[in-house]
Parts: C-alpha cells; sequence; structure tokens
C-alpha cells in the first residue's frame, strides 16, 4: 500500500519517510512489500494506513481544500485531526503505533472477536447483542457502518450465538470476521490506561475545523474534547451513519476519502444517495483529482 504514490510523487515519499524514522523501522518497507499478515496485525496497520492517508493529502490538499469539516472512521479520526491541526504527524504516527500495540495486547488477554450483521435495522441489532449476552460473555454493537450494515464485537462465545440470533431475526447475513481483538468494546477496556498515558504525552490546539467525534457523532472544536473523546473512542462504537448525517446536516455535499481503499465511499451511497463522495489514494486517483474541476 502506497508505494506507487510514494514512487509518483515526493511528498508522499517523504511523509513515509518521516514516520520510518519516528517509529525506528522500515514501516515503509512493510507497506510496500509485505508480508501482508504482518502489515494487517493492528500495530502495524494502524499506522500504515494514516501514513498513507497523510500522504495522499500532502499531495492533494489544496486541491481539496478548504476543508469545512473532516471525520474519520475509528484510526481515520485520528487521521482527521493531523488534517485539521490538532495534533503533529509526529506525535499521531506514534500515537496510533501505541494504540495498535495496546489494542493487540488487549485482544490476547481476553480474546474476542467480531461479525458483520447485515440486512437488521440498528435496534433490532442491539436487541440481538443485549439477548447474547450472558455471564459467559459480553456482546455489543461496534460499528454503525450503514443502514442495515452493522459489525457487532465481544467475547467469542457471544458473537457466535449473537451471529444464530441475527439470523432467526432475518439477518441478509451475518459474518465473523478475521480480527486479532473486540475492537470498540468492554473487551478493550485494559487499553484504556496506557492510551491515556500516551495521549498526555501529546499537545493538542483547537481543531482549525470541526473533527466529528466517533463516540458522539457531533463536531469537536476544542483540544480538551479532542483528546477526551479518542480515548473514548477505543471502548465505544464507531456512529458512522450518524457521523456522515451530522455533515451533511452541517451542508456538506461532497466528501473526499483519502488513503487505501473505497470503503467510505461505498457506505456513503447507502447512508445518503444525495451525497457525492470520491476516494483518493491510488496515483490514478490521485491523478485524476489533479486534473479535475473539483
Amino acid at each position: 500500500m502506497g508505494r506507487e504514490l510514494a514512487a509518483e510523487f515526493p511528498a508522499a515519499r517523504e511523509a513515509f519517510a518521516e514516520a520510518d524514522d519516528l517509529l525506528g523501522f522500515a514501516l515503509s518497507k512493510l507497506a510496500w512489500e509485505g508480508p501482508e499478515e504482518e502489515l494487517t496485525l493492528t500495530h502495524n496497520a494502524q499506522p500504515a494506513i494514516l501514513v498513507h492517508s497523510i500522504a495522499v493529502y500532502r499531495v492533494v490538499g489544496q486541491r481539496v481544500g478548504p476543508i469545512a469539516v473532516a471525520a474519520g472512521h475509528s484510526l481515520g479520526e485520528f487521521t482527521a485531526h493531523v488534517v485539521a491541526g490538532t495534533i503533529s504527524f509526529a506525535d499521531a504516527v506514534r500515537t496510533v503505533r501505541r494504540r495498535g500495540e495496546l489494542m493487540l495486547r488487549s485482544g490476547e488477554e481476553r480474546p474476542g472477536t467480531m461479525a458483520a450483521i447485515l440486512g437488521l435495522d440498528d435496534e433490532k441489532v442491539e436487541e440481538v447483542c443485549a439477548q447474547a449476552s450472558r455471564d459467559d460473555g459480553v456482546c455489543v454493537p461496534a460499528n454503525y457502518n450503514s443502514p442495515a450494515q452493522v459489525v457487532i464485537s465481544g467475547d467469542v462465545r457471544a458473537v457466535e450465538r449473537a451471529i444464530e440470533l441475527a439470523k432467526a431475526a432475518g439477518a441478509k447475513r451475518a459474518l465473523p470476521l478475521s480480527v486479532s481483538g473486540a475492537f470498540h468494546s468492554p473487551l478493550m477496556a485494559p487499553a484504556v490506561p496506557g492510551l491515556e498515558a500516551q495521549l498526555s504525552t501529546v499537545a493538542f490546539t483547537d481543531p482549525k475545523f470541526p473533527v466529528i467525534s466517533n463516540v458522539t457523532a457531533e463536531p469537536v472544536r476544542d483540544a480538551v474534547s479532542a483528546r477526551r473523546l479518542l480515548l473514548d473512542q477505543i471502548t465505544s462504537p464507531v456512529r458512522w451513519t450518524a457521523c456522515v448525517r451530522t455533515m451533511r446536516r452541517m451542508g456538506v455535499e461532497t466528501f473526499f476519502e483519502l488513503g487505501p481503499g473505497n470503503v467510505l465511499t461505498g457506505l456513503l451511497k447507502r447512508i445518503d444517495r444525495e451525497a457525492r463522495g470520491r476516494a483518493i489514494g491510488t496515483v490514478e486517483e490521485v491523478q485524476s483529482m489533479m486534473t479535475a474541476d473539483v
């Protein structure tokens, strides 16, 4: 991921080089060459995705701006705060690396899993999770990705029960996900003290424009709230559908997804068919953006 982008654009190459220096190892080599099974480990994937996203922004930022509001899905909220000037790129790279290490360790200490539930509304998924949670395990909604697409998270037995309950309730699909932990659930609580300690070392300033919080789906306009909500996020669900709807109420018509893939652009259309979305992550997408009538 990002290899062709770095080869084509000096600004992107510099972002990866900075991250390598900050982390003390060749994140760029891992991102560009793999192996995939190592890159996808959360403590590697998180900084790699952030760096790729900021690399894209450094290339196309002037074409994208001015920015009215920003948001990010889970890890992406850190990226949004970098673009908003709330935290520095250097602090973000170090922090998301630490965040990934803490999340991986929490998953090892209390193994959990996640599953995607398709075709049920939010309230029904919440009911299913409540029914599946017992003394031997908890299950909660983790990502409200779009209407009728919710990812659940928790102890393995509870998530397995929830999958069966969701199918019985009429879900179109209920699919276990290959993950290293029960992210955005109470099972991530052991990561909170370490992340709080890391965030205490980071200088926060008021964002230049609002950043929508995953936790509240409301605009964050000050440094104190930004720090607190980035900590709360680790055990709270990502309210992405509500985040997009908040931005739409604020008058946003065009969304740019910067970084690897186009998942959020696809979700956007399921949330609001009138919104315009554009994914920018590959060399071709960047070049098209540079010549487009934005």
